[in-house]
């Protein structure tokens, strides 16, 4: 596998969640570093903290404070093995796939290592052994109903071997679970196939 750099690592693919903690980690000093400056300008110039410059820091400060939160939110999230892609991707066939996504929902957020999806069915595996499978399906299920992806059936599996396995009966069935359901293309997205924009929108509920 060829390394990707930090720009390149699109969200859905593997070593996204550390591209963005790397990316994240040189924006946020920067914006630190910029309301820094200002404040030992000022204090340089005047000779005291009561001066413009530091009510300008201060002000400064709010963005690299948002870009924080952001940081801890990635740091908390769990990017998968090489071995474990290397695992996944061997079964991925035909099928649209992404990886290392937390599916996020006002109740709770739930780790995804991989999702796998082939006409109206879409799979996932979480190696969260505590996760609400039952709650994640269906909100998944609920979003992309509301995105106009109708009859789509959700499974989250906990067991790496049987999501592998349901992923080689997708590819089986490829054809035959395609058949009958018709599509539009999205004029946003026009070169996107259904399973693709269907991708695309869980990937939108997830960090």
């Amino acid at each position: 596998m060829q390394r990707q750099s930090i720009k390149n690592v699109q969200k859905g693919k593997f070593g996204y969640l550390k591209a963005q903690r790397k990316k994240q980690m040189l924006l946020t000093a920067i914006l630190y570093a910029a309301p820094l400056l200002l404040f030992f300008t000022g204090l340089w110039q005047t000779g005291t903290r009561k001066n413009l410059f530091t009510m300008i820091a201060i002000v400064g400060c709010l963005p690299a404070c948002k870009w924080t939160v952001n940081l801890v939110m990635l740091f908390l999230q769990k990017p998968i093995s090489k071995e474990l892609y290397e695992t996944i991707q061997k079964h991925e066939g035909t099928l649209v796939t992404a990886y290392e996504m937390t599916v996020t929902a006002y109740e709770k957020n739930t780790p995804i290592a991989a999702i796998a999806i082939c006409g109206n069915e879409v799979i996932g595996y979480t190696q969260d052994e505590k996760a609400d499978t039952a709650f994640v399906e269906k909100h998944i299920a609920n979003i992309l109903q509301k995105n106009h992806f109708y009859g789509v059936h959700v499974k989250i599996i906990k067991d790496l071997k049987k999501f592998t396995e349901r992923m080689d009966q997708l590819n089986k069935r490829s054809e035959e679970l395609k058949k009958g359901i018709k599509f539009v293309p999205d004029e946003t997205y026009p070169d996107l196939s259904r399973e693709e924009l269907m991708c695309h929108t869980i990937l939108a509920i997830s960090l």
